[in-house]
C-alpha cells in the first residue's frame, strides 16, 4: 500500500528564546535544560513562564514540536496548574457528547450480519484475491464501551477539541469541491466496494454506540495515547483521520503537531492537509513511532493510508498484524519518505 506522509508542510516555525547574539548569550548562557543537563541547541531551549527553568523542546515529555503559543509551563508546574477530569461515566452524557443515535439492538443485528455473510463468503478460494479490510470488534460489555468512549471524552474535553467523526470543511478553509482525488500527483489507492462499504459499517456502528475496542490514557512521558482494549486482528479498520480540511499552503507555517497529508496535488497551491486541533476523533491521540530506530520501528502496528473512495481523497489506520490486548498503538508519520522530524520521539 502506499503510506501517507504526515505532511508535506516544513517543520512549524518556532522563535528561538535564546538567539546567537552576543547580548542574548550573556544573559541566557548559563541556563541548561533540567533533564538533559545540556545548555546546547539554545534555539530549542523553552523557559517555564513560572519557575523559568529551561527544557528542550525534543527533552521535555510529551515533546513538542517548535515553542508553545502564549504561555508554557514545565511539566513539575503543570501538576499544580492542570488536574485532568475524567469525564463522567453517564450513559446519557456520554451519548450527548457523541451524538450517537438513540436506537435499539439494529446496530448489533448490522455487525452480526455482515460477519456471518464474511464468513460464508470465506468458504470460497481467496488465495488469489486480495486481503479485504476488516471492521473493528466492539467489546461487548456495555459499561466496558462507555468507558472507551469516556477516556476519548476526556481527553477532547482537555484539548479544548470538539467530536468529529468526518472531514469538515469550514468557511475560509478548504471547501469540498477542492477534495478530489483526481488532482493527486503520485496516485493513490482506489478503495474497492467491499472495503468501502466495510469503512461505512465501521461509522454506522459508531453512530449507534458500538465502540471500536481502544482505550485513551494519558502517559506522563507521551501525553494522551491509545490502547488497544481488547486483541484486533491484521487490516482492522481502526479509525479515519479527520479534522479541517484546509489548503497545505495556509498551513506551512502553522504550528500544529497533527496536520496530516490528504491530497498531494501535482499544483501545489491544490494540496490539501487535514487539521485536526479543532475537530477529530481518536486519530489524534494515536502517536508515532521513532522511525530512526530499530526499537521505534518495532513498535508500529498500524499503517496510514490514501484512499480514494468515490472520488475523494480520505485517511484510513489499518492495522498491519495482529494487536494484542493492551499494546499501545502507533503508526510512522512520514511512510517512505523521512520528512517530519521523528528523531525525538519516544
Amino acid at each position: 500500500m502506499v503510506l501517507s506522509r504526515r505532511t508535506r508542510a516544513p517543520k512549524p516555525l518556532s522563535k528561538p528564546l535564546i538567539e546567537d547574539e552576543d547580548d542574548d548569550a550573556t544573559e541566557y548562557g548559563d541556563i541548561c535544560c533540567e533533564e538533559c543537563g545540556s545548555g546546547d541547541c539554545a534555539a530549542k531551549l523553552l523557559l517555564c513562564d513560572k519557575c523559568d527553568r529551561g527544557y528542550h523542546l525534543f527533552c521535555v515529555r510529551p515533546i513538542l514540536v517548535s515553542v508553545p503559543k502564549g504561555s508554557w509551563f514545565c511539566p513539575s508546574c503543570s501538576m499544580h496548574r492542570i488536574k485532568l477530569k475524567s469525564f463522567p461515566l453517564v450513559q446519557t452524557k456520554i451519548v450527548d457528547f457523541f451524538r450517537i443515535q438513540r436506537s435499539s439492538d439494529s446496530t448489533q443485528n448490522l455487525s452480526q450480519d455482515y460477519r456471518k455473510k464474511r464468513k460464508r463468503a470465506s468458504s470460497l478460494v481467496m488465495s488469489k484475491k486480495k486481503r479485504r479490510m476488516l471492521p473493528f470488534n466492539p467489546s461487548e460489555d456495555p459499561t466496558r464501551r462507555l468507558e472507551q468512549m469516556a477516556s476519548l471524552a476526556t481527553a477532547l474535553t482537555a484539548t479544548g477539541t470538539e467530536f468529529s467523526n468526518e472531514l469538515t470543511y469550514m468557511p475560509g478553509m478548504a471547501p469540498r469541491s477542492a477534495n478530489r482525488a483526481a488532482l493527486e500527483e503520485e496516485g493513490m489507492q482506489v478503495l474497492s466496494k467491499e472495503d468501502t462499504e466495510t469503512l461505512n459499517l465501521c461509522k454506522s456502528m459508531m453512530e449507534r454506540g458500538e465502540w471500536p475496542p481502544l482505550m485513551v490514557v494519558f502517559d506522563p512521558h507521551e501525553g494522551f495515547t491509545v490502547e488497544a482494549d481488547r486483541f484486533i486482528k491484521d487490516l482492522t479498520i481502526i479509525t479515519e483521520y479527520v479534522g479541517d480540511v484546509d489548503y497545505l499552503k495556509k498551513r506551512e507555517n502553522d504550528d500544529g503537531d497533527s496536520m496530516m497529508t490528504l491530497l498531494s496535488a501535482a499544483d501545489p497551491s491544490k494540496s490539501l492537509v487535514i487539521c485536526p486541533d479543532r475537530r477529530s476523533n481518536i486519530a489524534r491521540f494515536i502517536n508515532g513511532i521513532n522511525n530512526h530506530t530499530l526499537d521505534g520501528k518495532k513498535k508500529q502496528n498500524l499503517k496510514c493510508v490514501r484512499f480514494d473512495v468515490n472520488g475523494e481523497c480520505r485517511v484510513l489506520l489499518i492495522a498491519n498484524r495482529d494487536i494484542p490486548k493492551g499494546e499501545r498503538l502507533y503508526y510512522d508519520y512520514n511512510g517512505y519518505e523521512h520528512e517530519y522530524p521523528t528523531e525525538h520521539f519516544v
